[in-house]
């Protein structure tokens, strides 16, 4: 905006300098010539073109002195403002090729990140939701409105271009990430999306939005682990706020609060986790962490809702917790 409103100022003044000195000319000569050759004048004059005078200028005193002042100032008001423009355009192409370079660098180096397609309507809280659990994200977005939009911390990065083009999802780094999230206004584009994601990282988790319904067999063959409808979602979320508004508030603060930080989350155990072999009760997430463990979902995908303090953690278990953001993330780095 700065740029704009200098280039803008810049014009203006240059504007000002030709119109100023055309009325002067033909104030000067009483009227008598045309505007346009007045205009013509100033112009040559001001550029020192070397062509002939359009009015008779030599022999009449008043506006040889004019003819020079507009000469000597004028000249040096244009090529002020010509090295002004050609400044901002040649720094403006250098700092954005240099913050192209830097912000690649910095996703270059990541791993085990999210990739979000689309800059959307939704976009930006499902940006906001995934920083505030500590995750790295990466934006592609074309237009640089809605990246600017999407922008809610300094540490989303964004590579500006179609999401559709496969140079832009290996630029984000998805070799590398964890998840992508499809959030593209045509279903076309997120079948095609969701087929390129699916074949340049088999083990990636897709998660895919559709407006058309009828699409979703095709999504979830092409590779998405996860379809989501937003009509769907907003149906459910009017049922849910009709039966059950308290419930719903709980889960609004919960999330939305600017005070509440609490999270419903996921552990999953592996072979190198701290706490493989031992009850619940010893593991420490109660004690040390505060967190309440709300379920396990063992190997085979059956969930215990509430499971016992005494149940034994297994490899390959998932544990649903709630708690802080801050100490379910001390958990992950911990674990």
């Amino acid at each position: 905006m700065l740029i704009n409103r200098t280039l803008f100022k810049l014009f203006f003044v240059i504007v000002l300098l030709v119109i100023g000195g055309s009325t002067g000319y033909y104030i000067l000569f009483n009227g008598e010539p045309k505007f346009i050759d007045c205009l013509y004048m100033t112009v040559i004059s001001l550029t020192s073109v070397g062509y002939g005078e359009v009015l008779e200028v030599s022999g009449n005193v008043p506006a040889q002195i004019f003819t020079m002042v507009l000469i000597t100032f004028g000249m040096g008001i244009l090529l002020y403002a010509i090295s002004s423009v050609t400044a901002i355009l040649i720094e403006g192409e250098l700092s954005g090729l240099l913050r192209k370079r830097k912000m690649q660098k910095k996703i270059d180096k990541l791993s085990e990140h999210f990739i979000v397609c689309g800059g959307g309507e939704t976009s930006k809280p499902l940006i906001e939701e995934l920083i505030q659990n500590f995750e790295s994200v990466v934006l592609i977005e074309s237009d640089v409105d809605r990246i600017e939009k999407c922008m809610v911390s300094d540490q989303l990065l964004f590579v500006a271009g179609d999401p559709t083009d496969d140079q832009n999802l290996i630029a984000a780094g998805i070799e590398r990430a964890r998840g992508i999230l499809i959030v593209l206004n045509s279903d076309k584009e997120t079948l095609y999306v969701t087929m390129t994601a699916r074949m340049m990282n088999k083990t990636i988790r897709i998660i895919s939005q559709m407006t058309d319904q009828a699409i979703e067999a095709k999504l979830l063959k092409a590779g998405a682990n996860r379809v989501i409808s937003p009509n769907i979602i907003g149906g459910l979320r009017m049922a849910s706020e009709m039966i059950r508004p308290t419930a719903v508030d709980f889960l609004d603060q919960m999330l939305r609060s600017e005070k509440g930080n609490l999270r419903i989350h996921e552990i999953v155990i592996t072979e190198t986790t701290g706490i493989l072999g031992k009850k619940i009760m010893q593991s420490g997430l109660k004690d040390k962490f505060d967190l309440l463990i709300l379920g396990a979902k063992n190997p085979d995908g059956i969930i215990e809702f509430n499971p016992s303090p005494t149940r034994t953690i297994a490899e390959g278990m998932t544990l649903i917790v709630m708690g802080s953001i801050e100490n379910i993330d001390k958990v992950r780095r911990s674990f």
